[in-house]
């Protein structure tokens, strides 16, 4: 059956299949073929591991427009124009309506292949935003979003925070800007239940600095020392995995602290009773969403989108870098468990209320819609 004038040719262009980016594209992509749009998925070949590409697997029957997947180099170099060729041949394969790039990546390659009768769309989730702007790759980083925004159509962020930051520090020309909260679907609410051998904490997410496990690692030590032998999961992989494993023999951790291989979230939650998430930067992360849902309690530090998700909790977060603070949370709350267990759960009803995928979904199309008509001078249906 061909298509009807209202529905989409839509493909989303990322580089990792991994980590809450990915998990957002899943949901949209999946969100979008739901709603009778022909949906397509692009993502770097080299990455991502067995999980991810189960994912794609999983997801690939329902998309029309498919899953094809071209090596993506991390670092920007020569081998970034051979991937964006790759990218402009496969959105010429058939008429597409928009093009949505994820991260910077993602934004990137998208940008630059889509067809000019394609809608442009962005989403950068923190990306190139983690950067300092006085920082060597934050001025390159800039540069080149600068120079990107007059290629784009629509710029569509996942969080209050991320259309703040970048706005502030690029300007969006002529393009639409609008928001669409990452969201959850039904399932995620399940509750989670500690398996016998859940360790005190649980840590789930990429090994890079930015996610402050190092900091973690710290501050059991810390613990350790002041008498509260703390026990702890940590749920990745990434490039400082290799770091870290050594950190935590150096710190005297290794019988306290386990390293596990990458899984989906659910499936992890039993592994820990208490949440931490110690990152240095973030947008609107998924895991922090995931993990209320499931009414883990959690400590989390204050930064990016991460209040937006807290509302009136937001004092609760403990302040980024502060080493003596994430000490002082995590004794609070191994002392004072029904306290934790009451804050989750008023937290997991705010998020089931303000952060659903459906609304995530009919936002991002409502956005596409606009940018459409205003590209081709048409009144929004």
């Amino acid at each position: 059956m061909p298509p009807s004038p209202e529905t989409l040719r839509i493909i989303h262009v990322l580089r990792a299949p991994l980590g809450g980016l990915f998990r957002h594209v899943l949901d949209v992509a999946e969100g979008q073929s739901a709603r009778g749009h022909r949906v397509g998925i692009i993502a770097d070949s080299t990455t991502g591991g067995e999980l991810g590409q189960t994912l794609l697997e999983r997801i690939a029957p329902v998309l029309a427009l498919g899953v094809t997947r071209i090596p993506m180099p991390r670092q920007v170099g020569i081998g970034d124009l051979i991937s964006v060729r790759r990218v402009a041949a496969l959105l010429r394969v058939q008429p597409l309506d928009v093009v949505h790039g994820h991260g910077s990546k993602g934004g990137a390659y998208g940008r630059l292949a889509a067809p000019r009768s394609a809608v442009t769309v962005y989403t950068p989730h923190g990306g190139s935003l983690h950067f300092r702007r006085a920082s060597p790759a934050g001025l390159i980083y800039d540069t080149i979003e600068w120079g990107l925004a007059r290629r784009t159509d629509l710029f569509l962020f996942e969080s209050e925070y991320a259309r703040s930051v970048f706005c502030s520090r690029i300007d969006p020309g002529r393009a639409l800007i609008r928001v669409a909260r990452n969201g959850l679907t039904a399932s995620d609410f399940a509750p989670a239940t500690a398996r016998p051998d859940a360790t005190d904490l649980l840590f789930i997410g990429e090994l890079r600095a930015i996610k402050g496990v190092d900091w973690l690692l710290d501050t059991l030590a810390d613990l350790r020392e002041a008498g509260l032998p703390l026990t702890a999961t940590i749920v990745g992989d990434g490039p400082d995995r290799e770091v870290l494993k050594s950190r935590t023999m150096q710190l005297g951790l290794d019988t306290a602290v386990r390293f596990l291989p990458p899984r989906p979230a659910r499936e992890a939650f039993g592994l820990g009773r208490i949440a931490v998430v110690p990152s240095r930067a973030e947008s609107l992360p998924y895991i922090v969403l995931e993990f209320a849902a499931a009414g883990l309690p959690m400590i989390v530090t204050d930064v990016g989108g991460i209040p937006e998700i807290f509302g009136p909790q937001a004092d609760r977060l403990v302040k980024s870098g502060d080493r003596a603070a994430l000490g002082r949370a995590i004794a609070s709350a191994i002392n004072d468990p029904q306290t934790m267990s009451a804050a989750a759960a008023v937290l997991r009803e705010r998020v089931r209320t303000e952060f659903s995928a459906g609304r995530m979904v009919e936002l991002g199309l409502a956005g596409y819609r606009e940018a459409r008509a205003v590209k081709h001078s048409a009144p929004v249906a």
